[in-house]
C-alpha cells in the first residue's frame, strides 16, 4: 500500500534505494576455517563496496576488505584499523564477494575473521551514490592533489590508509569544529589512535584540505607520497538520495559538543542504527555502537573500539537511541568536549510485502538454551509459558543478552525488572536465543520486527506536559499500548482508533476492563504517521519512563479492526491472501479478556487453545473457537460465547 502508492504518486520510474540495499550489521559465530556464507543481501559482487570485521568475543585485530582493492577467492588483502601496518594478504581462499553478501572461504581462519567457536560482528557498506564510497590511489608526491569519486555529494569523513608500507590512518571531518582559520583545511585525526585531532600543516594543508566536492577531494603530503599505493573510503553527509522520493537522508556526519554534565542531543532526523564517534577535542577511543549488537535505551550498550583489538565491551552506556536521532549520556564522551560522528539510519526502508518477515510465532518444548528461528531480526519477544500464562514483553531497544534482559509482564502493573544469570539474547540477525531455563516445559513465542507500516517501538520520559511524541511507523498508528517502566502500580494504557470516542478513549491490557473516557490520557488526539500524543495522566508522568508499541494496518501484511458480535459464527475478513496466523481480540463494550491465538499452538479446529496477556492463567486447551480461514479468520460462539457475543463489540489485531 504505502510503497507502490507513494511511489505511482511521486512518478518516480527509478528503481529507489534503500539502506537495506546498501548496508548492514551481520552477526556470526566463527567456524574455523569451512566455508560460510553471510547472507546479509548486500550485493558487493556487481556493486563493490567495504566489509570492515571485528570478533567480538576476545582480543584481534579488526580486518577491512574491499573490492577496490581485491574481494575475490585469488585476492583479498585486508587492513586493520587498529594497526599502522601495510596491507595483509593472507593467501588465496579468504573471503569473496558474493551478491547477496560475501563468503568466508576454505583458509578464512588464516585471517582475524574466522576464529573457531568465536563470534563477530561484520559491517558492510555497499558503494552507492550519496552513502559511501571506496577510491584507490597511487602517491604522485604533488604538494596538492586532486582525486576523482563517484559518491555524487561532498563527503562528510574521508579516511585514508597507505597500503603498502606502514602509515596512520589519516582521517579528516567536515565539521567546522576542525577546521581551521577559515579555510578549507582540516584538523588530522588518526583512525588507529586515541588522540584529539591536530594540525601539523603549514599554509600548503600539511596532510589534508577538505575542499572536497561532490565529485573529488583532495590530498597533501602525507596522504600523497610518490610511488605510495593507498585506500580510501568516502562517508556522504545528509545528501538524501534514498526513500521513494530519492530525498530521504541514511547517512549523516557531524559534531556536538556535551555540557558541562556530559550530555548531548543529535538530531539527524531519524532513528540510527549504526554509530562511530570519536572526541575531537581530547583523547578517546573510537566508539562503534549498532542495535544489532545492542544500542539500548536505559542500559549497557555493547562496544567496539576501532583503534583497539580489544573484545566487546558492556560497561558503558553512551547513547540512547531516538525516533530523531540520539542522546549522550553523562560520562561517554566527557564534560564539555567536542565529538564527531558518523551515524547511519535504522532499517529496513522497505514496506514489507510478506508477513513471515516481520512476524513469527514459535511454540517449543525442551530445555535452555533454545534457538528460536525466526529468519529477521526480532525487536519484540512476547513469550509465555503455556501451563502459566503471564506472557513476558521484551525488545532489543530495551536491551536483552543470554546472560540478562529486561522484561515487562503484561498481566501486572509492576515496573520493569531485569533477570540476571540467564535471558534473551537479541544479537542474532535470523533469531533470538532463550536462555532460561525450561525443565521440558512448552513456551509460545510471538516476535515481532519493527517495518514501515507494520510496527514501531518507542521509548521517551514522560515530562507531565500534554506533548507529541515522534515515532517511525511511516503510518498513523490505529492500535497504541504504553507502558511506564519505572513507576510502580501503572497500568498497560492502550488506544485505538476503534473505540467509540476515538482517542479520547482508553483500555488497560492488564484489565478486564471495558473502555473508559478520559482526554488526559491521549490528550484527545489522534496520531499522525510521524507522531502520538499524550496528555497528563498515566501516560506520562513527569520523570517517569515509557516503551510504546504501535501497530497500523498493512494491506496483506496486518489488520488492526473491529466487528460487531452476533451470537453464532462470522469470518473476519482481513484482506489477507491465506489466513491469520496471529488474533488478538479483545471486547470493548463491556468487561473482557485479551485473547492471543496464533497458527503455531494452533487455529484450525475450534477447540485449539489461547491464552491471555491479561491473565497468568495457563492457556486454555478446549475453549478456542477461533480459527484461521481464507482472507482472514473466524470466530464460533458456541464454544467461547465471550468472543463473539450477540450485539457486543470488539477490536482485533491480526497479522497473517
Amino acid at each position: 500500500m504505502l510503497a507502490h502508492k507513494l511511489q505511482e504518486a511521486a512518478g518516480n520510474s527509478t528503481q529507489p534505494s534503500y539502506i537495506e540495499d546498501v548496508f548492514s550489521t551481520y552477526l556470526y559465530t566463527a567456524n574455523g576455517g569451512n566455508p560460510k556464507l553471510i547472507g546479509n543481501g548486500i550485493d558487493l559482487s556487481t556493486k563493490g563496496g567495504m566489509v570492515w570485521i571485528k570478533n567480538r568475543s576476545t582480543t584481534e585485530d579488526h580486518a577491512l576488505f574491499d573490492t577496490a582493492r581485491g574481494f575475490t577467492s585469488s585476492s583479498s588483502p585486508y587492513l586493520s584499523s587498529n594497526l599502522t601496518a601495510a596491507q595483509t594478504n593472507a593467501g588465496t581462499s579468504i573471503i569473496q564477494a558474493e551478491t547477496g553478501g560475501f563468503r568466508l572461504l576454505t583458509n578464512s581462519s588464516l585471517a582475524p575473521i574466522n576464529t573457531f567457536s568465536y563470534n563477530y560482528a561484520s559491517w558492510t557498506f555497499r558503494k552507492q551514490r550519496k552513502f559511501f564510497d571506496v577510491v584507490t590511489y597511487t602517491g604522485d608526491g604533488a604538494a596538492n592533489r586532486r582525486i576523482s569519486h563517484n559518491l555524487g555529494a561532498a563527503p562528510g569523513f574521508i579516511v585514508t590508509k597507505r597500503t603498502d608500507a606502514a602509515s596512520d590512518w589519516m582521517a579528516a571531518h567536515l565539521s567546522a569544529e576542525l577546521a581551521v582559520g577559515g579555510n578549507p583545511v582540516s584538523k588530522t585525526l588518526a583512525l588507529n589512535t586515541n588522540a584529539a585531532a591536530s594540525y601539523t600543516g603549514t599554509a600548503g594543508c600539511g596532510a589534508w584540505c577538505f575542499a572536497s566536492d561532490s565529485s573529488t577531494f583532495y590530498v597533501f603530503d602525507g596522504a600523497n607520497v610518490n610511488g605510495a599505493t593507498y585506500v580510501a573510503y568516502l562517508f556522504a553527509n545528509n545528501a538524501g538520495g534514498f526513500g521513494l522520493t530519492g530525498t530521504d537522508n541514511v547517512i549523516s556526519c557531524g559534531s556536538f559538543t556535551t555540557d558541562s554534565g556530559g550530555n548531548a542531543t543529535v538530531n539527524l532526523g531519524y532513528e540510527p542504527q549504526w554509530v562511530l564517534m570519536k572526541s575531537s577535542s581530547y583523547a578517546t577511543d573510537w566508539v562503534i555502537i549498532d542495535n544489532m549488537r545492542g544500542m539500548v535505551v536505559g542500559g549497557k550498550d555493547a562496544a567496539l573500539f576501532a583503534d583497539l583489538s580489544s573484545a566487546e565491551a558492556s560497561n558503558n552506556n553512551y547513547i540512547e537511541p531516538s525516533a530523531t536521532g540520539f542522546s549522550l549520556n553523562p560520562g561517554a564522551m566527557g564534560n564539555s568536549q567536542t565529538s564527531i560522528y558518523i551515524a547511519i539510519r535504522r532499517g529496513p526502508m522497505k514496506v514489507p510485502t510478506d508477513g513471515t518477515s516481520v512476524f513469527s510465532p514459535t511454540a517449543i518444548t525442551g530445555t535452555s538454551p533454545q534457538t528460536i528461528t525466526t529468519n529477521f531480526p526480532v525487536d519484540l519477544s512476547v513469550d509465555a509459558t503455556r501451563s502459566s500464562g503471564g506472557p513476558f514483553f521484551a525488545d532489543r531497544l530495551r536491551g536483552g543478552s543470554q546472560t540478562s534482559y529486561t522484561y515487562l509482564r503484561s498481566p501486572l502493573t509492576n515496573a520493569e525488572a531485569t533477570a540476571s544469570g540467564y535471558g534473551l539474547g537479541f544479537d542474532n540477525n535470523n533469531a533470538i536465543v532463550d536462555n532460561n531455563t525450561f525443565t521440558g516445559s512448552s513456551t509460545i513465542y510471538w516476535n515481532f520486527r519493527r517495518a514501515p507500516g507494520f510496527f514501531d517501538e518507542v521509548c521517551d520520559s514522560g515530562t507531565g506536559s500534554a506533548h507529541t511524541i515522534n515515532h517511525s511507523l511511516g503510518a498513523i498508528p490505529e492500535l497504541i499500548i504504553r507502558k511506564n517502566r519505572t513507576g510502580t502500580a501503572r497500568n498497560w494504557t492502550v488506544a485505538c482508533q476503534y473505540f467509540p470516542n476515538g482517542f479520547s478513549d482508553y483500555l488497560f491490557l492488564n484489565s478486564i476492563s471495558n473502555v473508559g473516557t478520559d482526554t488526559t490520557y491521549w490528550n484527545a488526539t489522534a496520531p499522525t504517521s510521524s507522531v502520538f500524543s499524550v496528555g497528563t495522566n498515566i501516560t506520562n508522568s513527569s520523570g517517569s519512563d515509557y516503551v510504546t508499541y504501535l501497530f497500523a494496518t498493512l494491506a496483506g501484511i496486518s489488520k488492526v479492526g473491529s466487528y460487531t458480535g452476533n451470537g453464532t459464527t462470522q469470518t473476519i475478513n482481513c484482506g489477507f491472501a491465506g489466513g491469520a496466523r496471529f488474533v488478538l481480540i479483545k471486547r470493548t463494550d463491556s468487561t473482557g479478556d485479551w485473547y492471543v491465538y496464533d497458527t503455531a499452538r494452533g487455529m484450525t479446529t475450534l477447540t485449539d487453545p489461547y491464552l491471555l496477556l491479561n491473565s497468568t492463567a495457563a492457556e486454555s486447551a478446549t475453549l478456542g473457537s477461533v480459527t484461521t480461514v481464507s482472507g482472514g479468520f473466524a470466530l464460533n460462539a458456541s464454544i467461547l460465547a465471550a468472543i463473539n457475543t450477540n450485539g457486543a463489540s470488539y477490536i482485533y489485531l491480526a497479522i497473517a
